[in-house]
C-alpha cells in the first residue's frame, strides 16, 4: 500500500460522532475496528520501513567509528511525514474503503 497517496489530515481533527455509526450503529464497535486496521497498517508501515533500511545497513560492526548514512536518514524523514495509521484507518472507514464484519452478531445465541 502506497500511505504517501492516502488523501487524509496529517493532524487529528474534529469529527461528527454520527459518521462513525453508519456501518455498526455503535460508537465502540467502530474504534474497535479502527483499532485493528491501524495496528495492521502500523505492521505494514514497520515491515516496509525495516526492508528499506536494511538495504542501507552495514554488516561491520566499529565501535570507534560512528558515521551517518544519508539514505537511512532520507527514509527516516519521509516516514516521519506520513500520516499515523490512526488517521489512514479512520479515513478508509469514512470513505467505505474498510470492510468489516462481526462474527458475533452472525450467528445465532445457543442458549
Amino acid at each position: 500500500m502506497d500511505f504517501k497517496k492516502v488523501k487524509t489530515e496529517p493532524v487529528a481533527i474534529t469529527r461528527n460522532i454520527e459518521d462513525y455509526t453508519k456501518g455498526t450503529n455503535n460508537v465502540y464497535e467502530t474504534v474497535a475496528v479502527l483499532s485493528k486496521r491501524a495496528n495492521q497498517i502500523s505492521l505494514e508501515m514497520k515491515e516496509e520501513l525495516n526492508q528499506k533500511i536494511s538495504e542501507f545497513a552495514t554488516t561491520t560492526d566499529n565501535l570507534e567509528e560512528v558515521f551517518e548514512n544519508r539514505e537511512q536518514i532520507e527514509i527516516a524523514k519521509y516516514y516521519e511525514h506520513l500520516p499515523k495509521p490512526t488517521l489512514i484507518a479512520i479515513q478508509e472507514y469514512l470513505n467505505d474503503d474498510l470492510y468489516f464484519r462481526n462474527p458475533h452478531k452472525e450467528r445465532p445465541e445457543d442458549f
